[in-house]
């Protein structure tokens, strides 16, 4: 009897750490020590009107250990695609670089024509802590990512946001004004349009890239039912922070011309502060006061739950919104 007692109380830290594992797993948490620590990658490439390009891309980055792709944008207009994905620490980085090196061999910027800014074939490629890693850790992701694709892809690299090592580069808009056609010109003979990681001449065909470290942020488009894209932009100039409007919110207006509309596109960088119904708000006054009806809102990438408010009007004038939208939702399908 005394041996059975003793080998129970052996077997009970067991037990216990399986009780555990299974409440864990009930709630939703990653059980695997690996799996505790995960960064966010969300790079966005010149990209959005062929399809098997973007898979390739996407392929390149799956192949990596731990990598979970969350989430796919391709927008034709914008001639862009955001994916989202997921891995450890660990191995984020290198499937970073997978993803920038295809894109490099695939997407050709001297033949690239879209309506979003952007200076190469990765044109942002931002890393965002999401568990058991620091924004801070995200930012030494980056500088890392930097540096490899420099020397091995030969990218002229800027970092931006939390990322930046110069004051004038934690804007992204700031990194990327002129865009790809202009930092051409200039990279070689401007000082201050010197990349800060690798060759002082842009890649032929893949341009340059801006990588950064960010906290999560929402990217969030409202259409409005007009075909002059002069509405989009002066609504966006009046909303976003830069020109005075909601703090934290980033706006550009764009022409959609597949659907003769346009479209007032959002990042909002703390959606704690300014969330889409917010942002929804400002735009419907000053649409309201020049006459334009919304046509729809969406969400490129994903959100997190707390962040909807499924009440509010601009949810349901969401373009194909599904609960594959939700990030924790996809995490938890990962792993």
């Amino acid at each position: 009897m005394i041996q059975q007692l003793e080998q129970l109380f052996e077997a009970l830290p067991r037990v216990l750490s399986l009780i555990d594992e299974s409440i864990r797993r009930h709630q939703g948490f990653i059980l695997h020590p690996r799996m505790q620590r995960l960064v966010e990658c969300v790079p966005n490439f010149s990209e959005g009107r062929n399809p098997e390009t973007v898979q390739q891309i996407e392929a390149a980055i799956a192949a990596v250990e731990t990598v979970c792709l969350l989430d796919r944008h391709v927008d034709p207009d914008h001639n862009r695609s955001v994916i989202t994905f997921v891995a450890t620490p660990e191995r984020i980085v290198e499937a970073a670089v997978a993803g920038v090196r295809r894109a490099s061999e695939l997407i050709d910027m001297r033949r690239h024509q879209g309506v979003h800014p952007r200076l190469g074939a990765t044109d942002v490629l931002p890393f965002i802590p999401i568990r058991g890693v620091t924004l801070q850790d995200c930012v030494a992701l980056a500088h890392e990512a930097g540096t490899t694709i420099a020397r091995e892809v030969s990218i002229p690299v800027y970092f931006y946001e939390g990322a930046a090592l110069r004051a004038d580069r934690v804007n992204l808009e700031d990194v990327r004004r002129g865009a790809f056609e202009l930092l051409r010109e200039q990279i070689a003979t401007d000082a201050e349009r010197a990349p800060d990681v690798g060759p002082s001449q842009i890649h032929e065909s893949a341009g340059a890239i801006v990588i950064g470290a960010r906290p999560f942020l929402i990217a969030f488009n409202v259409v409005l039912r007009s075909d002059d894209v002069a509405v989009a932009r002066q609504i966006a100039r009046t909303i976003r922070a830069r020109n005075g409007g909601l703090p934290f919110l980033k706006a550009l207006g764009f022409q959609l011309q597949t659907r003769s509309l346009v479209q007032v596109s959002m990042n909002l960088v703390n959606y704690e502060v300014t969330g889409m119904g917010d942002a929804y708000a400002a735009i419907r006054r000053e649409a309201d006061a020049l006459g334009v009806e919304i046509e729809s809102t969406e969400i490129v990438g994903l959100v997190p739950r707390n962040a909807l408010d499924r009440d509010a009007e601009y949810f349901r004038k969401l373009d194909n919104f599904s609960e594959a939208k939700i990030l924790e939702n996809q995490i938890d399908k990962c792993y």
